[in-house]
């Protein structure tokens, strides 16, 4: 690697929330979604400001996941819910429901083989998680929700019905990832990845293969930009990549990437770039060179006062030059940083 080829990053921005405690950031149509504790407060991009915050109850304890579906908003709760909000012209926020919906409970609570156990004495209808959900992804008409409940869940995006529930895990379900096929891949506190797919016949997601058994909780996930490879992360502060071997459905650890002091909370790849979040206060920007298999690390982003928890980015500064990378890092202290990240034309991620 020619390091005389300088990676530059510069930070553009620094905004504050209402509350501190950031757990999740989320971009859609130029808005930029910061969960903070129960609050969910947005920022329109185009010049920084801050336009809305809703979810004012604190019942619904802290948001972990939002996704997106047109004009409709979906955030993953601590009280084991799924809400749905409707972004309106003003581009406020409205609650149409939350999951499972009413219709859908009273539509199966009568029939007792609808009921599960989830301890000794209690049971609960199938289509409700039981812990908090810890993740959501969004593929097509379909929804995926994963839960500290160890088990994931379908839902159509059209009727908000669950049409499948799927114990995953022997402990709780941390990460989730979805590929542009529908491959479903999960992570677990019990150090496994998990991956699915649909078996149309039977109509259900069956596993394909599990991937390793990592010694440390598996905290993040992240797909490379083709969905070919894999990344995870843990509380070791190590960030392993995977690909696909020869063998049928199986995966082969290419390399492991270090760096990191602390355990690692969060991962992205976009625009050919990997980024990492971690307990450490820092954000690790990886890439790989052009010719090689290997990633190094090219640029490390400090500034944060407490964990950095949450990273979302897209390419395009504020001046939409090629080759620029704009990312947002929340942390735990309340702060969300915007960089622009300028990589080398020598480096890039294959597809």
């Amino acid at each position: 690697m020619n390091h005389s080829e300088k990676f530059q990053q510069r930070c553009v921005a620094s905004l504050k929330t209402l509350t501190p405690h950031i757990t999740c950031l989320a971009v859609h149509r130029n808005l930029l979604y910061a969960a903070s504790l129960n609050l969910i407060n947005v920022f329109d991009l185009s010049h920084y400001t801050h336009i809305d915050a809703f979810n004012q109850s604190p019942a619904s304890g802290f948001v972990k996941s939002i996704a997106f579906t047109n004009s409709r908003v979906f955030t993953a709760h601590q009280d084991r819910k799924i809400r749905v909000w409707l972004i309106t012209p003003s581009k406020r926020h409205r609650l149409l429901s939350s999951l499972p919906t009413v219709t859908d409970r009273l539509r199966r609570c009568i029939v007792p083989r609808n009921y599960v156990s989830v301890r000794r004495h209690k049971s609960r209808l199938w289509i409700q998680h039981c812990d908090t959900v810890s993740g959501l992804a969004v593929n097509q008409r379909l929804m995926y929700s994963v839960s500290w409940d160890k088990s994931f869940k379908v839902w159509d995006l059209f009727s908000f019905r669950c049409l499948e529930s799927v114990k995953a895990h022997e402990d709780a379900i941390n990460a989730l990832v979805v590929n542009r096929d529908g491959t479903v891949y999960t992570a677990s506190t019990d150090g496994s990845i998990k991956v699915w797919r649909r078996d149309c016949e039977a109509k259900r997601h069956v596993l394909v293969s599990t991937i390793g058994r990592q010694k440390s909780t598996v905290n993040a996930l992240a797909l490379d930009g083709g969905g070919a490879g894999l990344f995870s992360g843990g509380c070791d502060g190590e960030i392993c990549r995977w690909e696909w071997g020869c063998e049928e459905n199986g995966a082969v650890k290419m390399e492991t990437l270090r760096g990191h002091s602390g355990a690692i909370l969060c991962l992205i790849h976009v625009a050919g770039l990997l980024a990492s979040a971690s307990a450490d206060l820092t954000v690790r920007i990886w890439q790989r060179e052009r010719g090689r298999s290997g990633y190094s690390c090219r640029a490390v982003l400090e500034g944060h006062e407490k964990p950095v928890k949450s990273l979302v980015a897209f390419p395009g500064g504020d001046d939409d030059s090629n080759g620029v990378v704009r990312l947002f890092s929340g942390s735990l202290d309340g702060e969300i940083k915007v960089w622009e990240l300028f990589g080398s034309a020598r480096f890039c991620v294959p597809n």
